[in-house]
């Protein structure tokens, strides 16, 4: 982790923040003194919105308190020691211990995939505290690489933001219509909203696996509906890089739950791994219920249809549809929603100057994607590609519009509706419209327009052809030819000076599409070194946009 700024406030008369770490689903992370105790400490500053609803905040709220409980019952080396839980200025915080490191992905990002040996030692680590965890009653529900926490020094493993933990007996978020995760980690039985247990959280650990000894999640794809298809239907081909720990990455993601690998003999395999170089097969025996994990029962298998996998050229989005009706007919058709939203975004304009931003170079007129997935994309934003691949559905899919964990849903006067991160702030500028982190870190821009000659791929191409001119230092531009909810869409994407010197360089995500007689224009920006936060938003708000 990075310090991003500072604060020096204190809070609770107690706690100094004194350095932005980087920002969650739920909020802002800080480092924090401790002043009565004299150590340092992680400090979770809960993001609030002034539009929540009286209910909406008390739900905010409820959810920072579970996460306090679920991990503060929790005593192991490899899961985040929780201190203390306090309000000030009616907000919470959540005060943790400070782990001085980065966390799996951004290690993965900056050095590429570990090998073998690294890979079954993190394993070992997240394993034993699953089962401490699952032990205690306790589900992660968010096993991901961004998750984990490494230890400068000492390489200790740290299992982290239990946000949306689900704690046996209590309410949970999924049983008031926000059921949440990252898709490219989440078992095909939460897909469903068939069956939540200790397997979904080693189904996650899998798909982790994979990705820690690739570089990318097997399961990521170019678009939400694509996803879906990967997790839940198509054939599971491993990586290459996988071959040593094959049993243990085959085991944890096997589809049925009731086949599963379970925790205990994952870590034998892992160890043995550890100590001979070899992965023994996994035992052909089936296997026994998990730790002391009772299920509730919402967490029992609910009748349900089969699912079908796809005829030849259904489209993605076509998919998404089928399994969101399935959802529904399970009795979880919100929370599956909810689940396989995601997506960020900021790029500004249309190639344009605008007297009313003059912090926001211009970039095109429509920009809306119908892309990628939550990224674990370890490409530089100079080389990577924009790969959005055409949705074939001849009809725009239904809208989602439940937010993912850590978005709400911004109703925009100027005829929209799209998720955009809790704590942005609205920031019209003429004809665009922005919604803003704090400090402008990240930036999602919206416009709404008139259709133009040629269509949105031949906007992009002027606006790109226009680049070096209203984004200084433009480099490393492409505009690829896409869909977006069945209609031709154009992405544009590229690499620009920045606001300032001291920012740096930003990536701009931008898509266009033409609907009803109207083109719209969504795009995000951000510094290059937070791209893939940055996709996330970008997917987020083209999948959850929705015109009003």
């Amino acid at each position: 982790m990075g310090t991003e700024g500072a604060d020096f406030r204190v809070i609770a008369g107690r706690y100094r923040l004194e350095a932005r770490l980087g920002r969650g689903g739920m909020g802002v992370v800080w480092r924090a003194t401790d002043q009565l105790l004299g150590r340092q400490v992680a400090v979770k500053e809960i993001a609030q919105d002034s539009s929540l609803s009286t209910e909406e905040a008390r739900q905010q709220r409820d959810r920072t308190l579970r996460e306090a409980r679920a991990v503060a019952q929790l005593s192991h080396p490899h899961i985040i020691v929780v201190h203390d839980v306090v309000d000030d200025d009616e907000r919470p915080y959540i005060v943790m211990e400070l782990i001085d490191g980065g966390s799996l992905a951004d290690r993965i990002s900056a050095h590429g995939p570990v090998g073998a040996h690294d890979a079954a030692r993190i394993g070992v680590a997240l394993l034993s505290a699953l089962s401490a965890a699952h032990t205690a009653g306790v589900l992660h529900r968010d096993i991901k690489p961004a998750n984990v926490l490494m230890e400068s020094g000492t390489d200790r493993v740290v299992l982290t933001d239990f946000g949306i933990a689900q704690v046996a007996g209590a309410t949970t978020l999924t049983e008031t219509g926000a059921f949440v995760g990252s898709p490219e980690y989440t078992a095909p039985e939460r897909m469903s909203g068939a069956r939540t247990g200790p397997e979904s959280d080693l189904w996650s650990l899998g798909a982790l696996l994979c990705t820690a000894l690739s570089g990318e999640s097997p399961f990521r794809r170019d678009s939400l509906g694509g996803i879906l298809h990967a997790v839940v239907f198509a054939e599971f081909r491993p990586p290459e890089q996988a071959a040593p720990l094959l049993p243990v990455v085959q085991g944890l993601l096997e589809r049925d739950p009731e086949r599963r690998l379970d925790a205990a003999q994952a870590e034998r395999m892992l160890r043995a791994f550890l100590d001979t170089g070899h992965t023994p097969p996994a035992s052909q025996s089936s296997q026994p219920p998990q730790h002391g994990y009772t299920p509730t029962q919402r967490d029992l298998p609910r009748q349900q249809p089969p699912a079908t996998p796809p005829r030849a050229g259904q489209s993605t989005r076509g998919m998404l549809v089928a399994a969101l009706l399935v959802a529904a007919m399970a009795g979880a058709g919100v929370s599956a929603a909810a689940l396989l939203m995601n997506g960020d975004g900021d790029g500004d304009g249309d190639g344009r100057p605008t007297s009313s931003a003059p912090r926001t170079p211009t970039s095109t007129s429509s920009t809306a994607t119908n892309a990628s997935s939550t990224a674990t994309h370890t490409s530089s934003p100079a080389t990577s590609t924009s790969s959005t691949a055409p949705n074939t559905s001849t009809a725009p899919a239904p809208a989602l519009t439940t937010a993912p964990s850590g978005y709400r849903i911004a109703h925009d006067p100027a005829g929209f509706s799209l998720a955009v991160p809790e704590g942005f702030t609205r920031a019209p500028q003429g004809e665009r419209v922005f919604y803003v982190s704090a400090g402008d870190t990240f930036r999602i821009g919206v416009k709404v327009t008139d259709p133009e000659p040629g269509g949105p791929l031949a906007v992009m191409r002027r606006a790109a052809a226009k680049g070096p001119d209203t984004n200084p230092g433009y480099r490393d531009g492409r505009v690829t030819e896409t869909t977006q909810g069945g209609r031709p869409a154009a992405l544009w994407e590229f690499t620009w000076n920045g606001f300032s010197t001291a920012e740096g360089a930003r990536h701009t995500y931008d898509l266009c599409w033409e609907e009803d007689g109207r083109m719209y224009d969504v795009w995000v920006s951000a510094p290059v070194g937070k791209v893939r936060e940055a996709r996330e938003y970008f997917d987020v708000a083209v999948d959850t946009f929705v015109r009003t």
